[in-house]
């Protein structure tokens, strides 16, 4: 297990400030309390969304300069861009570890609408080649095939969501939204991550640990 003392901002984070469509739904994620309990040191799981921009090397090397392991999602279209960063993780498998997040960030939801302005997947067909797409590539870039899926916005109908588990992956929530999409101040964003709870790196989850899904 590792722990780690304060998290960072995101490369993408996902936007909060808008309205999604009506009947959508959006996993968050409990993680344990400290074993130790009160006289522990408080433990947070860092994810971070590289969806297609590029890298704030700021941000990565502030990761490594002070060894603080995170789960990044990242898309096709962010592997495509970012090959070299992805090289300088693969040479800290202790901090990093990669998970999906889709082929070309669309978010997978299996009905016609858009969320926060962007177009969802619309059907059963495109939220598969969304999620495998995303999969592809990072296999493709020497990298372990993911096991975890975040799809772009967080937010997905009970189908999409069931689709998604039956192609064999975990979905992953989140409890503490940093910087809001990347609208929120400095000032602001800190005092979210600050106000993160006790818990641990998202793959250090036990496998009977549950999803939920909230409106």
């Amino acid at each position: 297990m590792k722990a780690v003392a304060l998290p960072f901002l995101a490369f993408a984070m996902l936007t909060q400030s808008a309205v999604a469509a009506p009947g959508l739904v959006e996993p968050d994620l409990r993680l344990p309390a400290n074993p130790d309990g009160k006289s522990g040191a408080p433990r947070v799981a860092l994810t971070l969304d590289a969806c297609s921009g590029a890298t704030d090397m700021r941000i990565l090397g502030t990761l490594i300069e002070n060894h603080i392991p995170a789960t990044i999602f990242v898309t096709a279209r962010w592997l495509k861009r970012n090959g070299l960063v992805v090289e300088v993780m693969k040479a800290h498998p202790d901090l990093f570890e990669i998970e999906d997040h889709g082929a070309m960030h669309v978010p997978p939801i299996d009905v016609k609408v858009s969320v926060y302005g962007l177009a969802a997947a619309g059907s059963e067909a495109a939220v598969a080649a969304e999620v495998d797409g995303g999969a592809t590539a990072i296999k493709a870039h020497g990298l372990p095939a993911p096991h975890w899926f975040r799809g772009a916005t967080a937010k997905y109908t009970h189908s999409s969501m069931s689709q998604i588990r039956a192609m064999g992956y975990r979905i992953a929530g989140y409890s503490v939204n940093g910087d809001g999409g990347s609208l929120l101040g400095a000032a602001v964003a800190e005092k979210r991550i600050r106000a993160a709870k006790d818990g641990v790196r998202l793959n250090d989850i036990p496998d009977e640990m549950t999803v939920g899904a909230t409106n």
